[in-house]
């Protein structure tokens, strides 16, 4: 990309948009066109149409998307899977028609089946049967991914993608009803520790396992991929994965609480274990700087002075 592209951001506010946006003004890029959902709303198929048709933007990163926590999933499928086609369906083919030079479509590794093999490699993609609990946004995510890949097979648009394994950082969700399980567990610990409650309950038995990925490593590597990678999708992680007992007590450590730590067992806790296969990126020559604790100090930090 020439530093002078005109580059779109969909979803620029968002927790990994945000990210990108600020990763790509690191490295040079000074030239964007960003719409807030206000301005924009990318379920309007002829709104995204107009907006492509007037602005043509040469890059697209497409990061808007709604998401949510297990609980949201549970109870919102329809949403979750008509909303986020919309914003697909309409950035792609609009992307395609104005003849965007690339764009990258950002998806999720909820996409593999439930009970793939560990570690997820890309060939394990639609082997199985899904999550139940976030079965809708996969489904979305996978025909988002597949619409990229029918563009590039049939057209030979170049339009790539990258399935994030679970991502934290600024600009997350912090609501308790809504939110992932670190920006849920960092509130959860903080509001305890304030109000000098003596337990924090986590969801579930605690044994099930989860890979988390710094959101501002995840621009890194975005970055990165689009800069110098054409081809199939691509997954985005760290390479191994923790216990949710574990990632509370590194919170829990992180936000200085003290008090104990209980589990609902009779919670939903998801996928018993998804951590992706980092074999193709690392062999793209793209590796993660941060470890877990420094990510969730970070973060932790980002809260304190922007969320209270």
């Amino acid at each position: 990309m020439e530093k002078s592209a005109k580059i779109y951001i969909a979803g620029h506010k968002g927790m990994v948009g945000s990210a990108i946006h600020r990763k790509l003004q690191e490295r040079g890029y000074f030239n964007y066109v960003l719409k807030s959902h206000g301005e924009l709303d990318l379920t309007n198929q002829q709104a995204v149409e107009d907006f492509f048709m007037q602005e043509r933007p040469e890059y697209v990163f497409l990061a808007a998307a709604r998401v949510g926590g297990i609980a949201a999933n549970m109870a919102e499928p329809v949403e979750f899977l008509l909303e986020n086609l919309q914003i697909q369906c309409n950035v792609i083919k609009s992307a395609y028609q104005q003849q965007v030079k690339k764009l990258m479509f950002l998806g999720s590794s909820c996409i593999y089946p439930k009970d793939a093999p560990q570690p997820l490699k890309e060939e394990y993609l639609m082997t199985g049967l899904l999550e139940p609990t976030n079965e809708g946004y996969a489904v979305a995510k996978i025909a988002g991914l597949k619409l990229c890949e029918y563009y590039r097979r049939q057209y030979g648009a170049d339009f790539i993608s990258v399935m994030p394994c679970n991502l934290y950082g600024y600009y997350d969700n912090f609501d308790p009803e809504k939110s992932h399980i670190v920006p849920a567990l960092i509130r959860k610990f903080h509001e305890a520790k304030r109000k000098g409650e003596k337990s924090v309950t986590v969801w579930g038995t605690g044994e099930a396992y989860r890979e988390l990925l710094f959101a501002e490593e995840m621009a890194d590597a975005c970055v990165y991929l689009m800069e110098r990678y054409s081809g199939e999708f691509v997954n985005i992680g760290c390479g191994r994965d923790y216990t949710v007992m574990e990632i509370a007590q590194a919170v829990r450590k992180v936000v200085g609480y003290e008090g104990e730590i209980r589990t609902d067992p009779g919670k939903p806790e998801g996928m018993q274990r998804k951590v992706v296969d980092t074999g193709r990126l690392t062999r793209l020559g793209w590796t993660p700087r941060y470890t877990l604790e420094e990510g969730l100090a970070m973060t932790y930090q980002w809260y304190k002075e922007n969320c209270l």
